[in-house]
C-alpha cells in the first residue's frame, strides 16, 4: 500500500521535497498544506522593485501540482501534530493521518518592542500580504520616504529593492555596523560608506524609541536624539522559527526543531527543513539553522528521497549569505568570523573592495567578499569560493598562491580540483534535476551573453 506523506509548508524546501519523492515513488500519496500560495520569499524584492509581477513569484499552480498528482490545501493552516496518531489538526477541525510527516512551516518576523509599531505603515516585509500592503501605501507617492529598522541581511534585501525605485531610504541599526551578521566590522564600514555615496541614511550604534504618527506621515524616534520622517515603516528585527503546531507534542526543539543527517526529528518519520530545522552544520560542531534557500532546498531534497525509502546522509548546510547592496555586490561565507582563523585581506577603501580570505592550515574555512559586480560576480569568484568550502578542500600550495593573487581564484580553483570533486558529487545519488514547475508552462530559453562567450565557445577566433 502506498504511503501517504504529508508536508506542512509552501516555500522551497517544502516544494523541492514533494518533486524529490515524487522522483523516486511514482505511486507514493502527496498532501501539501499551506496557508499562503506556494511562492518564493526571495522573489518579493523583484516584485517590490516593479521587476516582476507578483504572480511570478509563486512556484506552483494547479497543473503544476495535478502533473505531480500532489493533494493540495492552499489556504488552511495546521494547528496541531499529534506525533502517537500520526495525524495532524487543522484549523477548520478537519483530521489528516500520515505515514510519513514533513515540517516545513519556515520562520516568521520578530515583533520588537517599540512603541507605535501598531501604527498603519509600520510594518515587516515577509509575506505575500507585506509586498501588497507597500506598494498599496506607496501608490502615487512620487518618492516615498522610506525609514528600515534593521541593517541586516532581510533589511538590506528589501532596502535593494527599494533603492531601484529611487525611494528616499534611511536605515537604522541598533549595532555598531551595518549587516553585522554577515560582514566584519572593516568590510561594513566600506558598504555604509558606499551607501552614504548612494544617498541612503545610515544611522548605526542606535535604537527607536517611538514611532509617532504626523498627521499621516510618521516620526520615528532614535535613542540618539534624531528624528526622522517617513512614509513607510519596515521593521526587519530578526525572525523566529513557527513552532507553534509542535508544542506539546514531544518533537524535540532548540532553536528550531532538532534534526539528523536524514532531516529525521526524534521521531524517526517525522521530518523538518528549511528556517525551521536546526541541522547538520558543515563548518560546526553543533546542529544550526541557517535560513538561506540553498539551505532549504538541500533540506528538502534530503528529506523527500528518505521519506521515499531512500538512504541519503546530508553532509552539513554551508552558511553563506550574498547580497546585492544597491549595486555593490556582498557576500560571506563558511566561518567568516573566526577568531582563530588565519586571515588574508585586501581591503581598498576608495573602490569599496575587501577580500577575506580565512584559513586553517590549508584549509580555506570562510570568506568575506565585497565589490562591483564586475570583481565579484562576474568573474563567478563567490561560486568557486563556495565550491572550494563546500568541497572541503585541502589547497596546499595554492594558499600561498591567494596570498600573492587574490583575485585569481580560478587557476587555485581548478588546480586543486575542486571541479572534478564537485563534479563527481551529488546530494541524493542522482543528478539535479531543474525544478519542474514553469510559470505558464514556459521552459526558460537559455542564451550565452558576450561576457560568458570567451568561457563557454569551443571555437577558435
Amino acid at each position: 500500500m502506498a504511503k501517504h506523506n504529508l508536508i506542512i509548508g509552501g516555500g522551497p524546501a517544502a516544494t523541492n521535497a514533494l518533486e524529490t519523492i515524487r522522483e523516486f515513488d511514482a505511486d507514493a500519496a502527496i498532501t501539501l498544506i499551506c496557508d499562503e500560495p506556494t511562492h518564493s520569499r526571495m522573489a518579493l524584492p523583484y516584485w517590490l522593485a516593479g521587476k516582476i509581477p507578483e504572480k511570478h513569484t509563486h512556484t506552483g499552480d494547479d497543473a503544476y501540482f495535478q502533473k505531480l498528482n500532489v493533494t493540495v490545501r492552499i489556504g488552511e493552516r495546521v494547528d496541531r501534530v499529534d506525533p502517537v496518531k500520526n495525524s495532524v489538526m487543522l484549523s477548520g477541525g478537519d483530521t489528516l493521518n500520515f505515514d510519513n510527516l514533513l515540517i516545513a512551516t519556515g520562520s516568521s518576523p520578530v515583533s520588537p518592542p517599540i512603541p507605535g509599531k501598531d501604527l498603519s505603515g509600520v510594518q515587516p516585509m515577509w509575506s505575500l500580504a507585506h509586498t501588497q500592503s507597500v506598494l498599496d501605501a506607496t501608490a502615487g507617492m512620487e518618492k516615498p520616504r522610506v525609514v528600515l529598522v534593521g541593517a541586516g541581511f532581510i533589511g538590506f534585501i528589501v532596502l535593494n529593492a527599494m533603492f531601484k525605485r529611487q525611494w528616499e531610504l534611511s536605515v537604522v541599526e541598533r549595532e555598531s555596523q551595518v549587516l553585522p551578521r554577515m560582514l566584519d566590522a572593516d568590510a561594513a564600514a566600506g558598504v555604509a560608506d558606499y551607501l552614504t555615496s548612494q544617498g541612503v541614511g545610515i544611522h548605526t550604534g542606535t535604537s527607536v524609541t517611538e514611532i509617532k504618527d504626523d498627521g499621516g506621515a510618521k516620526l520615528v524616534q532614535l535613542e540618539n536624539g534624531t528624528s526622522l520622517p517617513a512614509d513607510i515603516v519596515i521593521l526587519a528585527t530578526g525572525i523566529k522559527t513557527n513552532l507553534e503546531l509542535i508544542d506539546g507534542s514531544g518533537i524535540t526543539t532548540d532553536q528550531g526543531i532538532l534534526v539528523n543527517d536524514r532531516m529525521q526529528s526524534n521521531f524517526e518519520n517525522i521530518y523538518a527543513a528549511g528556517d525551521i530545522a536546526q541541522g547538520p552544520d558543515l563548518y560546526g560542531d553543533q546542529n544550526a539553522i541557517h535560513a538561506i534557500q540553498t539551505t532549504a532546498v538541500d533540506h528538502g531534497r534530503v528529506a523527500g528521497a528518505n521519506m521515499a525509502g531512500q538512504d541519503v546522509r546530508y553532509p552539513g548546510s554551508l552558511l553563506m549569505n550574498i547580497a546585492d547592496v544597491c549595486g555593490l555586490q556582498c557576500a560571506s561565507f563558511g566561518n567568516w568570523n573566526d577568531p582563530q582563523a588565519e586571515v588574508m585581506t585586501v581591503n581598498n577603501t576608495r573602490q569599496h573592495i575587501y577580500r577575506k580570505f580565512l584559513w586553517t592550515e590549508d584549509q580555506l574555512t570562510g570568506a568575506i567578499f565585497t565589490g562591483d559586480a564586475k570583481d565579484v560576480g562576474m568573474l563567478t569568484d563567490i561560486g568557486m569560493i563556495k565550491g572550494i568550502l563546500q568541497t572541503q578542500t585541502s589547497l596546499g600550495n595554492w594558499k600561498e598562491y591567494l596570498r600573492d593573487n587574490p583575485f585569481d581564484v580560478r587557476r587555485a580553483y581548478i588546480g586543486a580540483g575542486v571541479a572534478q570533486k564537485l563534479v563527481g558529487t551529488t546530494l541524493t545519488g542522482r543528478p539535479a534535476r531543474p525544478r519542474q514547475f514553469h510559470f505558464g508552462g514556459n521552459k526558460p530559453a537559455a542564451s550565452v551573453g558576450p561576457a560568458h562567450t570567451a568561457f563557454v565557445s569551443t571555437k577558435a577566433d
